[in-house]
């Protein structure tokens, strides 16, 4: 358990191959000494997709503790932009022109405050009281249509373009990075993952699992659930407990 002034906090991370892949390309950081937790869900194949979100991981894993959330969200997305140029360069030399980039969401944490940084589909969900909510919102061609109400949101994970994002680490010579601020309460519970968990597990199940046990045993649980159901893709979980120094 590690504290922050006003809230201590504990995590717990896994990750897992799944059943049809031969690669892991998802890597992820449990840093509760720097208020620091990352999923990064990598592209591009063999040699390519674990080289993007491995460089994401080595890269922000350097990021020691900050006093201010202010700075701790600039060092982290200074970090992703070197990291999305050397990926654009590594695409750059290879013989065949490729894409070689990653998804990323992470979550920071300094005092009662916390940040939520992301581009791509890996996502992030909040527990208060009693209640999940989506922190984090999909940069994806589905999520696009059901903004246009051309979609409903039931209906996307079926739809042809569910695995096509529209933005990603070493997608474009320009990243965005969506920042979202949220104050803490006592008992917060978040929740990172890759989408090779909620391809198999929906969010109302997500919800469930998130209110129950210790962070080990959400991850556990939940990757467990997505490898009884198939695990088409590699699936990652991170869970954070935030409660109030007494």
């Amino acid at each position: 358990m590690t504290a922050s002034g006003v809230f201590q906090w504990t995590s717990a991370g896994i990750s897992d191959v799944g059943k049809i892949r031969s690669i892991n390309e998802d890597a992820f950081a449990d840093r509760p000494d720097a208020g620091l937790w990352v999923v990064a869900d990598g592209m591009g194949g063999h040699d390519a997709g674990d080289f993007a979100s491995q460089a994401i991981i080595d890269s922000l894993s350097q990021v020691g503790p900050q006093q201010r959330l202010s700075t701790f969200i600039d060092e982290v997305e200074d970090r992703l932009l070197q990291v999305n140029q050397v990926l654009i360069e590594t695409a750059a030399q290879r013989e065949e022109p490729t894409t070689i980039g990653s998804t990323v969401v992470a979550l920071l944490a300094v005092g009662d405050y916390c940040a939520c940084l992301w581009a791509g589909d890996s996502r992030a969900y909040r527990l208060s009281g009693g209640q999940m909510q989506p922190v984090s919102q999909d940069h994806s061609q589905v999520e696009e249509l059901i903004e246009q109400g051309m979609l409903l949101r039931e209906d996307a994970e079926s739809h042809p373009a569910a695995n096509v994002i529209t933005r990603a680490v070493g997608a474009a010579e320009e990243l965005f990075v969506d920042v979202e601020l949220v104050e803490l309460q006592d008992g917060d519970r978040f929740l990172l993952c890759s989408d090779g968990l909620f391809k198999e597990v929906s969010e109302p199940e997500i919800a469930q699992y998130m209110q129950r046990g210790s962070c080990q045993d959400v991850c556990r649980e939940l990757v467990d659930l997505a490898l009884e159901r198939g695990s088409r893709d590699n699936v990652t979980v991170v869970t954070i407990d935030f409660n109030k120094v007494k």
